[in-house]
């Protein structure tokens, strides 16, 4: 038998009091499954985050996590389960990067207690991972972007979650730092996590994603694998700019502006 989704969001609906922000949304994650979000600015796709994240809870649908309303659950239980990596961060401390990841392992200890042994183990695990062991004793604001987001993926995965939430994990990175860094959020989506980021790149979402979902007009106007959903009509409702989708002699698709004479 195959086990249910690990995530569900039933006709959610959310509003910033006369605002309506989200409404109507439905969608599922798999075990294991690499789902891209696209949308325009103001689609909604951070407050899905926070909603899914539990950070906000005057929704009317559900939001189920493992067979359970994520409203029945408490902080530390839902960051056993889902670990959120934001698009950027700035510490009030300088603090390294081993100290940055042994944060995730917050959850895991009594309160105010200092990281134990299986802590700083985990951590240690999770900065070797992504082969970024040797910055572990480097302060986190001296780190590159590309570095800095490595970090933080390494602290949701000291984190022990297997869900992983990235909000713009790729936003002010150089064009390599973002296409490695894509290469090892593939990876572990290959090693079992389930992973939903979002992107205003739709070549990211080719490159990367098993499942794409387009927000727009505060509902869900696409849901589906890339190729078949990331069309040129689609993307220009999305953005307002026309666009080719090229495919290379590998079978490798990418969206190409068109630009007129």
């Amino acid at each position: 038998m195959k086990p249910g989704p690990v995530l569900e969001v039933r006709r959610l609906s959310f509003s910033y009091g006369d605002h309506q922000v989200l409404r109507d949304i439905s969608f599922s994650l798999e075990q294991g499954e690499l789902v891209g979000m696209l949308g325009p600015n103001g689609a909604g796709k951070s407050t899905l985050f926070r909603c899914m994240l539990g950070l906000e809870r005057n929704y009317t649908g559900e939001v189920q996590l493992n067979g359970g309303e994520i409203k029945t659950k408490g902080p530390a239980e839902l960051s056993r389960h889902i670990a959120y990596v934001p698009q950027i961060h700035y510490p009030s401390f300088n603090y390294s990067a081993l100290d940055m990841v042994l944060m995730g392992t917050a959850s895991q200890g009594r309160e105010w207690s200092l990281p134990g042994r299986s802590q700083r183990k985990a951590a240690e695990e999770a900065l070797d991972r992504l082969g970024i062991a040797h910055l572990r004793e480097r302060g986190f604001r001296y780190l590159s972007g590309g570095e800095q987001q490595l970090v933080l993926i390494a602290r949701a995965l000291a984190q022990q979650a297997r869900i992983l939430m990235m909000d713009e994990p790729t936003a002010n990175l150089d064009y390599g730092n973002q296409i490695r860094l894509l290469l090892q959020i593939k990876a572990l989506s290959r090693q079992g996590y389930s992973i939903i980021l979002s992107t205003h790149n739709p070549d990211h979402a080719f490159l990367c994603a098993g499942r794409v979902l387009a927000l727009q007009d505060r509902g869900l106007a696409a849901s589906g694998p890339p190729a078949e959903v990331l069309t040129a009509g689609l993307i220009e409702s999305l953005y307002g700019i026309r666009v080719l989708i090229h495919r290379d002699q590998q079978g490798t698709l990418s969206c190409v502006p068109r630009i007129d004479p």
